[in-house]
C-alpha cells in the first residue's frame, strides 16, 4: 500500500510489502479516534472492504480483545466517524456464551462508544462471529447507503444497522482501526464510492 495516502491519529505505523502495522498511541481510554486515515477519499456511500489480523500487544491489559476493524465517514479534524470493528478472542475459540455474543461492535464517535451502549442497555450494535480469533486474517466487508450499513465477516453478514449516529448525509475520511492492546495488520484495502 501507497503509504503517503496515509495519515496516522493516534497509531504508530509501520508498512512493509503487503501489509501495514497499525498500533495505538497516545490515548489509553477505549473506542478512541485511533486509527489510520486514508486521504483519498470522500466518503459517504458504498463499499469497504479490508483483510485484517490482530495480535496481542505485549503489555496489553486482561480485557483486551485484538479490536481491529474501520472507520468511516471521518470528519476533517478527526473528531467525529463511524466505525466497526472485531474481538477476534472473542471468536471462534471463545468458550464463554457472553463473550462470544459481542464479536463485532458499530459504534459512533464520540458520543456512542460501547461503554454507552451497555451502561444504558442498547442493544442491537454487537454480535457474534464465529469465523475470528488471533493471528488468523478475516475478511471485513461494510455495505454503506446513507443512514444503513450492513457488515460482514468472512463472507458471512454480521450485522446491520439502521440509523447512523452522525447521520444519513456525514461524509468523510475512511480509515483503519485498532483499539487498546492491539497489534493490528491490513491488507487488500477495496474502497467503491457510489457517490
Amino acid at each position: 500500500m501507497d503509504k503517503t495516502i496515509f495519515k496516522p491519529i493516534h497509531t504508530k505505523v509501520n508498512y512493509s510489502d503487503d501489509c501495514i502495522e497499525v498500533i495505538k498511541k497516545d490515548k489509553t481510554a477505549p473506542d478512541e479516534n485511533t486509527y489510520l486515515r486514508n486521504t483519498l477519499y470522500d466518503f459517504h456511500n458504498g463499499t469497504i472492504e479490508v483483510d485484517v489480523l490482530s495480535k496481542l500487544t505485549k503489555d496489553a491489559p486482561d480485557y483486551a480483545r485484538g479490536f481491529i476493524g474501520i472507520v468511516f465517514r471521518a470528519n476533517a479534524n478527526d473528531s467525529e466517524f463511524e466505525s466497526f470493528y472485531i474481538r477476534p478472542t472473542n471468536g471462534m475459540n471463545c468458550l464463554d456464551p457472553v463473550r462470544k455474543s459481542h464479536g463485532c461492535q458499530y459504534f459512533s464517535y464520540p458520543g456512542y462508544t460501547f461503554a454507552y451502549f451497555r451502561e444504558f442497555g442498547i442493544e442491537g450494535y454487537e454480535n457474534a462471529v464465529d469465523t475470528i480469533a488471533l493471528e488468523k486474517w478475516s475478511h471485513i466487508k461494510a455495505e454503506i447507503h446513507d443512514n444503513k450499513g450492513i457488515f460482514f465477516v468472512d463472507h458471512k453478514k454480521v450485522l446491520e444497522v439502521n440509523g447512523f449516529k452522525h447521520g444519513a448525509n456525514a461524509r468523510g475520511a475512511i480509515g483503519l482501526y485498532v483499539d487498546i492492546g492491539t497489534d493490528g495488520f491490513f491488507k487488500n484495502l477495496k474502497v467503491t464510492c457510489t457517490d
